[in-house]
């Protein structure tokens, strides 16, 4: 299984810069990987309607299973992208990301 580099913070910077469309091969790699987590934790983003706020959410044990929102809510997409992208990388390597 891929392996993401925690050293590598211009990956994070490149979808920081450019979260939706085409991404480098190295920084789509890290984001198979982000998007192929198992299902209990994974977090998510759900919309109520198609002009609602964007809120944050975590899948439980089995598709089945509810899932819990964590009470982050964001107004526009882009801002909820990166915040799921900064959880996920600190999920995956242990370390925060240290970009704002």
């Amino acid at each position: 299984m891929y392996e993401i580099d925690p050293s590598r913070i211009d990956l994070a910077q490149e979808f920081k810069r450019k979260p939706f469309g085409r991404h480098s091969a190295e920084l789509q790699r890290v984001l198979n990987r982000m998007r192929s987590e198992p299902f209990e934790g994974h977090y998510v983003l759900l919309r109520d309607g198609r002009f609602g706020p964007w809120k944050l959410a975590q899948l439980g044990r089995r598709p089945q299973d509810p899932m819990m929102l964590t009470g982050h809510v964001f107004e526009d997409r882009v801002t909820a992208e990166w915040a799921v992208f900064k959880l996920r990388w600190r999920r995956l390597t242990g370390q925060d990301l240290a970009l704002d």
